[in-house]
C-alpha cells in the first residue's frame, strides 16, 4: 500500500473523529486506530503484511534526538517547513552509494521532488517534497537510522 494512501487515511481519521479504521487491499491491510487521549499519540498506526508478525514498536516508538549533520542549524528549535520520516528505517541522500544526492542545501525544490529515501524491510521508500522551496537544512547523514516522525529535512 503507497504511504501516500496511508497518510490521507491517517488525516480522515484525525478529522471525522472516528476511532479506528480497517482498510484491505489484496493481501496487505492497514489498521489506524486513535490513541487515548493521555499518552500524547494522536494517531497509531501499525502495518500488517501476511509474511511477518505486526511489529507494535512501530508504533510507540519514541524519535531519539538525531546528532545533525554539519549542514543543520545547531539550534534545537527549527523553522520552516520540516519533512518527517513516515517510517522507521535507514535515511539514504542519494539513490547509491556513488551517485549524486537528491537535494543540497540551498537547492531550490518543487512539490514532489524526491528529497531523500528511507529504507524500511529492505523497501526503497523515496520521500518527496510536500511543499515548494529552498532546502534550508539536512538533518541526518546518510546511512543513519531514523525513527518514525523524525525531522529529515527543513524547507524555508
Amino acid at each position: 500500500m503507497d504511504i501516500r494512501k496511508i497518510k490521507k487515511l491517517i488525516e480522515l481519521v484525525e478529522e471525522s473523529g472516528i476511532a479506528e479504521l480497517e482498510i484491505s487491499e489484496g493481501e496487505e491491510s492497514v489498521r489506524i486506530s486513535r490513541a487515548p487521549v493521555n499518552t500524547g499519540y494522536p494517531v497509531m498506526q501499525q502495518a500488517y503484511a501476511p509474511q511477518f508478525q505486526p511489529q507494535p514498536a512501530l508504533a510507540t516508538a519514541v524519535a531519539p534526538v538525531a546528532a545533525p549533520v554539519a549542514e543543520a542549524p545547531a539550534s534545537a528549535e527549527l523553522s520552516g517547513h520540516i519533512v518527517r520520516s513516515p517510517m522507521v528505517g535507514t535515511f539514504y541522500r542519494t539513490p547509491s552509494p556513488d551517485a549524486k544526492a537528491f537535494v543540497e542545501v540551498g537547492q531550490k525544490v518543487n512539490a514532489g521532488d524526491t528529497l531523500c529515501i528511507v529504507e524500511a524491510m529492505k523497501m526503497m521508500n523515496q520521500i518527496e517534497a510536500d511543499k515548494s522551496g529552498v532546502v534550508k537544512a539536512i538533518l541526518v547523514e546518510s546511512g543513519q537510522p531514523v525513527e518514525f516522525d523524525e525531522p529529515l529535512v527543513v524547507i524555508e
